[in-house]
């Protein structure tokens, strides 16, 4: 589990396919490695990939065809700085939102507007998880727990301010960036919940919430 507070920015050393998948060398900039072992969690532009060899200042994680399909780590090429979070302890604080490092889709970044120091960015997600973002909810980019401005179809913007700019790689997307997104799990829940709402005729009070485990 993760919080999208992202605690380092690394870089892709290496690639190389290894029967038939993909491993990947990855530098960790200033993450502090002392608590990280092999097997350990490590969630790479918001993927959570595992610690298969550890070196002072890099791991190596190897990544499925499916992951390489299904998220945008196939974009990345030598040299790409990516996002790096560490798995949260069960004694943190969550600083974001909950987030399980499962990639739900990619989005692409069609628009960069400067407002203020900040800057407004508006990304285009894939239809089949538009409907999980909403205004002023919480989504992941690359790892990055970011709050939805606005909503508008499959169009979201949200607003990344300078310390965001510099303490993870947003500084150097440009328009047609692809990005991985994760929307918010408890969206996802509430989906599964109100799933057969018309044929048990349900509906979303306070008691039903309670029922199922929500307050």
């Amino acid at each position: 589990m993760f919080t999208g507070i992202i605690e380092a920015v690394g870089n892709i050393e290496s690639r190389n396919q290894e029967q038939g998948e993909w491993r990947f060398k990855i530098s960790t900039g200033n993450l502090d490695m002392g608590d990280v072992v092999v097997g350990a969690s490590i969630a790479v532009n918001g993927c959570c990939l595992t610690v298969v060899d550890k070196l002072t200042s890099a791991f190596f994680a190897d990544v499925s065809n499916e992951t390489m399909r299904c998220t945008a780590l196939g974009t990345l090429k030598i040299g790409s700085a990516v996002n790096l979070e560490k798995a949260m302890l069960a004694t943190g604080r969550f600083g974001g939102h909950i987030v399980s490092g499962h990639v739900d889709g990619v989005g692409n970044l069609i628009e960069i507007e400067p407002e203020g120091q900040s800057l407004r960015m508006t990304f285009k997600a894939p239809s089949n998880l538009s409907k999980y973002v909403a205004a002023k909810g919480s989504i992941c980019v690359d790892g990055t727990s970011l709050t939805v401005n606005e909503v508008k179809e499959d169009l979201f913007t949200v607003n990344v301010i300078p310390h965001t700019q510099v303490e993870t790689v947003s500084s150097a997307y440009k328009v047609g960036h692809s990005v991985n997104l994760e929307v918010d799990i408890i969206a996802r829940y509430l989906e599964r919940m109100t799933e057969n709402m018309e044929d048990q005729s349900h509906e979303i009070t306070k008691n039903y919430l309670a029922d199922k485990g929500f307050s």
